[in-house]
């Protein structure tokens, strides 16, 4: 995410970092270069000014003090500045003492609403908050059935009103939060229709409804693509109905990340969640602080470690340790385990992203196709459980047979046990050391 803006931002700060000495001119000259960028990636004008203006004050400060390298004290402002802009301090959802809490979704169509309900609802059964979603999309064709399906998926109830008055949006959802109350649901998530923040009646049928069924939440979910255009949609939900937070999607993309940037300063509105991808557990708690520091190139190891711990069996990471300082050592079978976790973590190039040093110029230079996990895991699967298990039964005759059933070439297949071997020998050597 915002790959062209932390390549261009790291590229301007790390010729700050190399500088043992630094002049007022060098500090408004790197600013003239960051105002550049933000503007670039579409943040809004009057939120970079006020960025610009704010490091210039604290770096002029920072300049006097000696301890401490000023390239790296400036670094260290505009890590700080960011994380202001996109809200400061982390915001989570807010619950109801008593009853079940009202989560209310709103925004354009198309921006993602009925998939991130399915999300944030898989995300809240994970804590124990017992969910259940509620189909007020009355207008869109099949909008209930998808959000049905997806409820299955998650193994979360979805309600649709008791089937009367299909067209009074406050009445439906009002019959579904009974049904929800009944089924001892703790957090109720509407999926409301998609419409524009200009529709002076679909935005009387909101305000209607936060009024029948008074909602801890109002959350705009918005499309982190489609820049400044964001932050105004933000601007008229939220002076048309009153937000409590925000919820970017599609920030897996080529992003150029002005929304993100721009939406709190503009609205005062704290980003809540992201989504970072199409599947239901791809979506993420915002941390301003974490996410300037992955703006900047700096990694964010905590949200790596939340990562593999949501996504990686403990057992079979335990069993496959044990495999690896055995005697025997791993075989084919473990191997084929551990990339099987590593898949469930994401695409490479964004679990990569989360390591300190890794920038998107690093990232842009290497060639990480997932697809070839894939191949790896058909070769693997194409292997016989005792060939799994012994590599060195494979033969001229067996390599083709697995290559034929993995529908990939025999040199991949040569390549793969190669790179198996090394891997044992590596783990040998760590073993001994």
């Amino acid at each position: 995410m915002f790959t062209a803006l932390s390549e261009q931002l790291t590229g301007v700060l790390n010729r700050l970092r190399g500088r043992g000495v630094l002049s007022e001119s060098d500090v408004t000259d790197a600013l003239r270069e960051i105002r550049r960028h933000l503007l670039e990636a579409d943040v809004s004008f009057e939120v970079t000014r006020g960025f610009v203006e704010r490091v210039r004050e604290r770096a002029v400060g920072a300049l006097q003090v000696k301890s401490v390298s000023p390239g790296q004290q400036v670094v260290k402002l505009v890590h700080d500045e960011i994380a202001t802009l996109l809200g400061g301090t982390k915001a989570g959802l807010e619950f109801a003492s008593v009853g079940p809490t009202v989560v209310l979704l709103v925004g354009l169509q198309g921006s993602g609403k009925t998939t991130t309900a399915a999300k944030l609802a898989r995300r809240l059964k994970l804590e124990q908050k017992a969910p259940a979603l509620v189909a007020a999309d009355i207008y869109r064709p099949a909008a209930a059935e998808q959000l049905q399906q997806l409820g299955k998926q998650i193994d979360v109830p979805v309600f649709a009103g008791d089937g009367k008055g299909e067209k009074d949006v406050p009445a439906l959802v009002k019959a579904a939060l009974r049904q929800a109350e009944s089924a001892r649901a703790r957090t109720v998530i509407v999926d409301t229709a998609g419409r524009l923040q200009i529709d002076a009646e679909m935005m009387d049928e909101l305000k209607a409804l936060k009024a029948a069924v008074p909602p801890k939440e109002v959350l705009l979910v918005a499309d982190g693509m489609t820049g400044q255009d964001a932050v105004k949609i933000a601007r008229g939900f939220h002076e048309g109905i009153g937000l409590t937070g925000v919820i970017l999607t599609k920030l897996d993309g080529d992003a150029r990340g002005g929304a993100a940037l721009s939406i709190h300063g503009v609205t005062g509105v704290p980003i809540k969640y992201i989504g970072v991808g199409e599947k239901t557990e791809a979506l993420e708690p915002f941390d301003p602080g974490r996410m300037a520091g992955r703006i900047l190139g700096q990694g964010d190891v905590v949200a790596l470690v939340e990562k593999a711990t949501a996504t990686i069996d403990a057992e079979a990471a335990k069993r496959l340790e044990q495999k690896v300082k055995s005697k025997k050592g791993m075989d084919l079978q473990d191997f084929l385990v551990a990339l099987k976790q590593m898949q469930n973590m994401g695409p490479l190039k964004q679990v990569l992203g989360l390591l300190p040093g890794i920038n998107a110029k690093a990232l842009a230079g290497v060639s990480m196709d997932d697809k070839r996990l894939k191949h790896v895991e058909a070769i693997v699967l194409s292997m016989t459980p005792a060939e799994r298990a012994d590599p060195s039964l494979l033969n001229g005759n067996r390599k083709l047979r697995i290559a034929k059933g993995a529908g990939r070439p025999v040199q991949e297949v040569n390549r793969l046990l190669e790179q198996f071997q090394q891997m044992r020998k590596m783990g040998k050597f760590l073993k001994r050391m």
